[in-house]
């Protein structure tokens, strides 16, 4: 399945499924060879940005954003391929989204207050200041202000 094709039927969705979509889409695209926590953090790190308000008001307008998940740094014509990967993406994602609609104050988190997050193995970005509030698998994650 093409990327391009994901994200039309994210379109067409009713709001959970489309974020259930996009999430799945951005956790196999950042962290599919990653653990399982690794994935879950990976999610978190959107959600939280969502409910923040300051990179979209959906949560596939905050994973679309221009240049912050691979949801807009990978090409439309992407194929899926990994159909495992897949159906743990989507696993993950749903999960996650579950978990999020409980009280902030019961919600287990992998990487509480973290909004960002790169690859361990590439430059760090200018916003990563300081140490990571946690390493997890290939990314680091922080809280950039």
């Amino acid at each position: 399945m093409k990327l391009a094709l994901i994200l039309w039927l994210a379109s067409m969705f009713h709001n959970s499924a489309s974020d259930q979509a996009c999430l799945a889409a951005t956790v196999y695209l950042e962290a599919r060879g990653e653990p399982v926590r690794g994935q879950m953090a990976v999610a978190e790190v959107g959600l939280r940005r969502r409910d923040s308000g300051d990179w979209g008001k959906s949560l596939c307008s905050v994973l679309r954003a221009r240049g912050q998940f691979a949801l807009s740094t990978t090409s439309k014509n992407y194929l899926f391929t990994d159909v495992d990967s897949w159906r743990q993406a989507w696993f993950i994602s749903g999960v996650a989204l579950q978990m999020w609609k409980l009280p902030p104050h019961w919600r287990p988190t992998m990487v509480p207050k973290a909004d960002h997050f790169f690859a361990a193995d590439s430059m760090p970005p200018d916003w990563a200041k300081g140490s990571p509030l946690a390493v997890i698998g290939d990314h680091r994650f922080y809280h950039a202000d």
